[in-house]
């Protein structure tokens, strides 16, 4: 008698120590709990009960230090965040932030802008934390994932009989997140909502999802408790099957609700669509590029035939002029043919490329360039080619005028809206005999370059420098 007396007294002691421990530990360890941290179906509870102690290992090795402005977990660094903060007042910043659109469309922006920032956030946190815990089975990775949700203070995540968590296109998982710090935070603050506001907890689930099974998954919320409803509800699947599933619960519950599917895939989508259609118009504007220039190559070799059935030496030398005014816009369509950049023109390397065809033409081996241009200026197309003729004529002139010993240097630089084209030859005044074919190249310099808002200056002092200064 004594000693069933003495066992059950023992007993008793044993269920006070017990008791007496869990408070040491609770005082021990932050997230110390003895209740669960996930519901799951009961035939993969098994494979969460055991996530349940791997992150609870994973959180044992909590330590804070505000000294150094440190949280860290298994030698991972966290950061706390006030609740609020991501939910209700950042959507009274947002609605201020698009006063100028409707109030559903600036709602719609934050929920998108909070989706895609928390998707990004649980691919992340779901690959450190495999990678830490060396799991390998995708529904271990999935299981996972609602527990280190608990621990962190995001929801209890409470997954719901229907679903079909498989590695494919099928999979489908409906689930509770009681506890939402979103719709906690709406609840707690008073303030009403029509909107399900708990769009960090669908971006944050399905991207951890998303990294376990290493397909495309979003997530969108049902119901909201936030709204009223008894439960924060979501439903998971790849972004293809997501409608048809929505669909069928509208049915189910024989209502009709508009529900906004995030749009992290969509807009990536359109951006790809963007991208496809911005390639093909380049590659149109390339080739049209391409065809003018050919087109006007046609021109200058018509123009060539005319002036060689011609035994009219002033009529040769026009269409050799012309031929020159002609090369000098098709190589602009050339050099837009070969660059990414089909809105502006190196201005160095046209003058370069100019210089050496009108070398070539002019038989003027002797006369040297001197480029003082940034490497990095361009002018936009609209006014390269006017620029691009009057280079042209100041060089043409310089060949045919300047140098008569077929010796000398042209200087082309430019700087602080001031572009000069110089060459140190006889000067343009002394080559009187030539004023007649020089007068229409200067009328046309003048035309040009006050189609382009250009005031334009001759200084002829050893040489010709032609000054153009631009607004």
């Amino acid at each position: 008698m004594k000693s069933e007396e003495n066992i059950q007294s023992l007993k008793k002691r044993i269920k006070e120590l017990e008791k007496e421990n869990q408070l040491l530990k609770k005082k021990k360890d932050v997230f110390f709990t003895t209740k669960k941290t996930v519901k799951a179906p009961s035939e993969i509870a098994p494979i969460f009960d055991k996530a349940s102690e791997i992150v609870k290992n994973y959180f044992q090795t909590f330590n804070a230090d505000p000294s150094l402005s440190k949280i860290e977990v298994n030698g991972q660094r966290y950061v706390l965040m006030r609740a609020e903060s991501l939910a209700n007042d950042f959507f009274k910043n947002i609605l201020n932030l698009y006063s100028d659109r409707s109030k559903s469309e600036a709602i719609k922006i934050g929920r998108n802008l909070l989706f895609d920032f928390a998707h990004l956030i649980g691919i992340e946190d779901a690959k450190n934390f495999h990678k830490k815990m060396k799991l390998k089975n995708p529904l271990a990775k999935l299981s996972a994932g609602p527990i280190h949700f608990a621990y962190t203070g995001w929801a209890f995540v409470d997954i719901l009989p229907e679903s079909k968590p498989t590695p494919d296109d099928n999979f489908f998982l409906k689930y509770h997140h009681p506890y939402s710090f979103e719709a906690d935070s709406w609840i707690k603050s008073k303030e009403k909502t029509d909107f399900p506001v708990c769009s960090m907890n669908a971006g944050y689930s399905s991207g951890w999802c998303e990294q376990s099974y290493g397909i495309e998954l979003t997530s969108v919320e049902i119901s909201c408790r936030a709204k009223g409803d008894k439960h924060c509800t979501f439903i998971m699947a790849p972004p293809h099957k997501i409608e048809k599933y929505l669909t069928k619960e509208e049915q189910k519950l024989k209502t009709k609700k508009k529900y906004d599917v995030p749009l992290f895939f969509e807009r990536k989508k359109i951006e790809e669509k963007i991208n496809h259609t911005l390639k093909e118009k380049e590659t149109l504007l390339k080739e049209i590029h391409h065809r003018v220039k050919n087109n006007l190559q046609i021109i200058s070799s018509l123009l060539k035939l005319h002036a060689d059935k011609s035994n009219d030496r002033h009529f040769s030398a026009l269409v050799e002029e012309s031929q020159n005014r002609i090369v000098s816009m098709a190589l602009i369509h050339e050099m837009l043919y070969a660059n990414s950049d089909l809105s502006k023109i190196n201005l160095a390397a046209y003058s370069k490329s100019l210089f050496e065809k009108l070398q070539n033409t002019y038989s003027q081996n002797l006369v040297k360039l001197k480029l003082k241009i940034p490497r990095d200026f361009y002018f936009e197309i609209d006014k390269m080619i006017p620029v691009g003729l009057i280079i042209n004529e100041v060089l043409s002139n310089s060949f045919k005028y300047a140098f008569p010993n077929k010796n000398g240097e042209i200087c082309i630089s430019f700087s602080k809206n001031i572009l000069i084209i110089s060459d140190n030859g006889i000067g343009i005044f002394r080559s009187s005999t030539k004023k007649t074919n020089a007068s229409f190249g200067l009328q046309l310099i003048d035309l040009l370059a006050e189609q382009i808002d250009a005031k334009v200056e001759i200084k002829s002092n050893k040489g010709t420098a032609f000054e153009f200064r631009f607004d």
